[in-house]
């Protein structure tokens, strides 16, 4: 039998669209613990790196900087009373060190310093996360648009049959959506920087201990960090927050796509694809729930609020803001963590996704043949006129409606088309336009 967890830990009991993820465990408290821990600890280090600071010290400081030594649940208390965990930590963190080496803990640096870099760090490492998922989506995606090129279906607007397409190309789609989203997400994670500034983002403190140049100072905590050197503090800039808002935000759209297509194709009376492995329901023994989709699509339906608080955030007042900086640390790690879930939920959809071209065959032919009245217009104009053409396409869809007929037997009975080919006009798979051309173009994007 597990031992259950603290009364006051964050499972994900009402978050199933990440809870247990990879990305839950990256961006949970301890994570955050860490993180902080490392920022504190690069910093001496690379003030030891300038010669600001004794090796020693840095040795020092990096083994005190152990998460297990500290007591997430007793900083929590305490953080209120300053507004940002790093004020009680810095404390703890000094005492283990010592009194020798304790003076060069968090020297120079204010609370924001710490806080975003280490946030940078916990999304460098989700997003890390993040790509990988995407790419096993891609991946799959990518099988399915090859395998199902010729794979004729209804293509359908505004919930409507319109004209026959290809499974093949639906999920090409689908794939450029999320190598979108990987770009996006690539992109971002490659650039997100580590935050210096000191007291009011002049490094003041810095040149006091005995900093020449502040350039030489960021790029060395940078490279401690492994993120990217900034060109100015941005404790009041806030453009890597909303980059991240950004890319999160679409990524979990782009996913969303993938789920409502395959919500709506999963639908009992459609039936054109299946998950893998539906989920079951607590009162209908029949029942196989399309459930990756499901969370797929309330990531979707989340992200935007949450990235619409982060760029409200960017309205930050004077050199250092009070509350708006604030603001961004929830609504940033719930995007974090929906965005993980997501990925590995798709990557997991698209893996294990059933296609029906049983189900696809028969629903081309639900209208009676209507699905190609584009094609019969087009092909009949020349023959007929466009007036006539139009005219009797009308007449005949109503009687294939009323009667219960084929388009294609009310066609071959008329006299003035003896002549036309019916049985080929009416093919829907005669009909899928470049749907192949367009499948394969979109696979050569790697």
């Amino acid at each position: 039998m597990t031992s259950a967890p603290p009364p006051y830990a964050d499972t994900g009991l009402l978050a199933p669209e990440w809870a247990l993820s990879d990305a839950a465990t990256e961006t949970g408290d301890h994570a955050y613990l860490r993180a902080l821990l490392d920022a504190e600890a690069a910093l001496t280090r690379a003030q030891a790196a300038l010669g600001l600071a004794p090796a020693e010290a840095a040795a020092a400081v990096t083994e005190a900087a152990a998460p297990e030594r500290f007591d997430l649940r007793g900083l929590a208390a305490r953080t209120p009373a300053g507004g940002n965990p790093v004020i009680p930590l810095v404390a703890d963190l000094t005492r283990g060190v010592g009194e020798e080496y304790g003076p060069y803990v968090h020297r120079g640096a204010t609370s924001q310093d710490i806080m975003d870099t280490a946030t940078m760090l916990v999304a460098a490492r989700t997003l890390g996360l993040v790509l990988a998922d995407l790419g096993r989506a891609e991946r799959a995606l990518a099988a399915l648009a090859a395998g199902h090129r010729e794979t004729v279906m209804p293509g359908r607007t505004l919930t409507q049959h319109a004209v026959p397409t290809t499974f093949g190309l639906k999920a090409a789609g689908w794939r450029s959506l999320v190598l979108d989203a990987r770009d996006r997400v690539a992109r971002v994670r490659d650039t997100l920087p580590a935050q210096l500034g000191g007291a009011a983002g002049t490094l003041a403190a810095f040149q006091v201990y005995g900093a020449q140049d502040a350039t030489a100072l960021t790029a060395a905590y940078a490279r401690e960090v492994r993120l990217a050197a900034p060109a100015l503090p941005w404790h009041t800039l806030r453009t890597p927050i909303a980059d991240l808002a950004g890319c999160l935000a679409f990524t979990a759209g782009a996913l969303g796509k993938l789920a409502v297509d395959v919500l709506t194709l999963s639908r009992t009376e459609i039936g054109e694809v299946s998950e893998g492995s539906g989920g079951g329901s607590s009162a209908m023994p029949h029942k196989a729930n399309p459930v990756r989709a499901t969370l797929l699509l309330a990531t979707a339906r989340r992200a935007p609020q949450l990235a619409a608080t982060l760029y409200g955030s960017l309205a930050a007042e004077d050199e250092r803001p009070a509350g708006a900086w604030h603001a961004e640390w929830e609504p940033l790690r719930d995007l974090l963590r929906l965005a993980g879930g997501a990925a590995a939920h798709a990557a997991e959809l698209a893996e294990g996704l059933r296609v029906h071209r049983a189900a696809m065959r028969r629903n081309l032919g639900i209208t009676r043949g209507l699905i190609v009245s584009e094609r019969l217009s087009a092909a009949l104009s020349p023959v007929l006129g466009r007036a006539r053409a139009k005219e009797l396409l009308t007449q005949l869809a109503r009687r294939a409606h009323t009667e219960e007929r084929a388009l294609r037997e009310l066609l071959a009975e008329q006299a003035e088309l003896k002549d036309i080919d019916v049985d080929d006009l009416c093919s829907p798979t005669h009909y899928t336009g470049f749907a192949g051309t367009l499948t394969d173009r979109a696979l050569e994007r790697r």
